[in-house]
């Protein structure tokens, strides 16, 4: 399993309503969750493989800003 973090712009309740069924549609994705009170709204993501594009995607998707943390 790999965890990838993520800053993000998902910064309340309802910004978390909105993502929710995009993340929540990838097969590679066992859990996530965003630290609402991190400045920078940290998205972090427990993937099944290395493929953590798919979830830069449906962020973006979601209409959402994200950029890995390295």
């Amino acid at each position: 399993m790999k965890t990838a973090k993520y800053k993000t712009n998902i910064n309340c309740s309802g910004c978390l309503k909105s993502v929710t069924p995009f993340l929540n549609k990838l097969d590679n994705v066992d859990t996530w969750k965003v630290n609402l009170e991190n400045v920078d709204k940290i998205l972090e993501v427990d993937l099944d493989d290395d493929n953590d594009s798919v979830v830069v995607d449906a962020v973006k998707e979601a209409g959402f800003q994200i950029e890995e943390i390295q």
